[in-house]
């Protein structure tokens, strides 16, 4: 069973695409070429750069985290999960606050990862998260990670499609199912987390892992593929492409009834030889969701990659005061989802008003 349409005859299907739309090609051999290049190159735009290995628990120094806000100091947990059902490896990075003397359960951010990436990427956020009082588990899709780039270069490309098949894309949901079910249940860290307060989180193909577990809903042969996780309250949709092939983008996401939170830059775009996707294409996602309970901030300039832990992309100057921004709005975004006071939301523009180009709170 196909879930997404092939971008082209005879080559494998790009479900969660950062591409949507195609110019035209030549030939059909320009075609593979050109694939190839688009693959690779949508890949190391995603992936995380290089990794150093980390043992577990770490703590991470507050004044590495947000140099203009106060946090505490965090740790972290690498888990070797494997979800027997499926035959699936599922690690995951869990960040926690050090010190949780007197603290009540904690609200969990749920993220995953754009392709070519793991457990490790999006620290800037999972630590931040952690020191404000929230727990943040990161997963690691191994269908989709940094195992990409190993083994035979000539056989990258493949590597890359099979990344891009639909079988992958359900599997990730599996992988944010299977994960909360092991943390809620674990025997240490299970009773430290409210389960009345998950929210979710992902980057690129992550963010359409994300929307598929919100319950995006596509139809074949007569089917509806619905992968809704109801245990999720609310979701961070950074770079958020619409789904590949498909043209009602309003139909796809009618079933989410959760608050979401759109996240992109007026140059989150990729061009490549054949392909083009725009930041049009991140604010159609945004318009085409249902219900006024939605939020879109845009920041001017910056890049696609901005968005990872890649510290110079989208401008050395730009890249770092972005990532601020970003944290502080996650922040503001999840408290007015918990019932919070919204005055951070409120005043979130103002703060940022040199580097933001768009902000619409409430929908349309």
């Amino acid at each position: 069973m196909k879930l997404f349409k092939p971008p082209l005859p005879g080559v494998s299907p790009d479900p969660v695409s950062l591409f949507s739309r195609r110019e035209s090609l030549p030939t059909a051999a320009a075609a593979g070429a050109i694939f190839a290049l688009l693959l690779l190159a949508s890949a190391r735009l995603a992936a995380q750069g290089v990794e150093a290995p980390q043992s577990s628990p770490v703590v991470v120094a507050a004044s590495e985290q947000a140099r203009d806000t106060a946090v505490a100091e965090v740790i972290s947990h690498d888990y070797e999960w494997h979800d027997a059902s499926r035959n699936r490896a599922v690690p995951v990075r869990l960040y926690l606050p050090a010190a949780t003397a007197g603290m009540r359960t904690l609200p969990l951010v749920v993220f995953s990862h754009g392709i070519g990436g793991s457990r490790r990427g999006y620290s800037y956020l999972g630590a931040y998260w952690a020191s404000q009082g929230y727990a943040s588990l990161h997963l690691q899709h191994v269908g989709s990670d940094r195992s990409l780039w190993t083994g035979n270069v000539f056989n990258l490309v493949g590597r890359l499609q099979g990344a891009a098949q639909e079988e992958e894309a359900i599997a990730r949901v599996g992988d944010l199912r299977f994960a909360l079910d092991q943390l809620l249940s674990h025997p240490e860290v299970g009773q430290r987390i409210d389960p009345e307060r998950i929210v979710a989180a992902g980057h690129s193909y992550g963010a359409n892992t994300i929307l598929l577990a919100l319950g995006a809903r596509i139809e074949r042969h007569g089917r509806i593929i619905d992968l809704a996780e109801p245990r999720l309250k609310a979701a961070m949709l950074l770079s958020a492409p619409p789904f590949y092939g498909e043209t009602d983008i309003a139909k796809i996401l009618s079933g989410i009834r959760v608050p979401t939170l759109h996240i992109t830059a007026t140059e989150d775009i990729i061009r490549i030889p054949g392909y083009y996707s725009g930041a049009d294409d991140r604010i159609a996602v945004f318009e085409a969701m249902p219900g006024v309970r939605k939020v879109l901030a845009v920041f001017a300039g910056g890049s696609h990659s901005m968005f990872t832990d890649r510290a110079a992309t989208g401008g050395v100057t730009l890249n770092p005061l972005v990532k601020a921004a970003t944290r502080e709005l996650s922040v503001a975004f999840w408290q007015k989802v918990f019932g919070g006071d919204d005055a951070a939301l409120r005043d979130w523009p103002a703060r940022h008003n040199s580097i933001v180009a768009r902000f619409v709170a409430g929908g349309s």
